[in-house]
């Protein structure tokens, strides 16, 4: 069976690690990956219609009124986008965990050494 190619949107403020993870994701299948490096980016590009969005917990900005990824989250859900939501973080705190996946997200992932292999895992499903 071949694989579905999907749209996916990376929100991560770390360029090298949003570089990796798509390159990863179009090693496995020739996904179509779009990143941006702000939240508000990513809501600017709704209309592309993302089939997933992977989405970093703490994303820092020079701009401090920026949103933080839980803030981003939500507007994600009051726009009403369909796409599949993965938060990713380094915080391995349970607060942290159950206010994302309250707010709307589906998974919750730590930041390390498998999370591009789960994450790609995720898209498949």
């Amino acid at each position: 069976m071949a694989d579905i190619i999907k749209k996916i949107f990376i929100v991560d403020d770390d360029e090298m690690m949003a570089e990796a993870l798509s390159d990863y994701l179009t090693r496995k299948v020739q996904h179509s990956v779009l990143i941006f490096n702000t939240g508000e980016d990513c809501l600017l590009h709704l209309d592309k219609n993302p089939d997933v969005i992977v989405l970093d917990y703490f994303l820092n900005s020079m701009d401090k009124n920026a949103a933080n990824g839980l803030q981003i989250l939500e507007e994600l859900r009051k726009k009403k986008t369909t796409a599949k939501i993965i938060m990713l973080s380094s915080q391995e705190r349970y607060g942290v965990m159950l206010q994302s996946i309250q707010k709307g997200a589906e998974t919750y992932l730590m930041k390390g050494h498998d999370s591009f292999e789960k994450i790609y895992e995720l898209i498949q499903e």
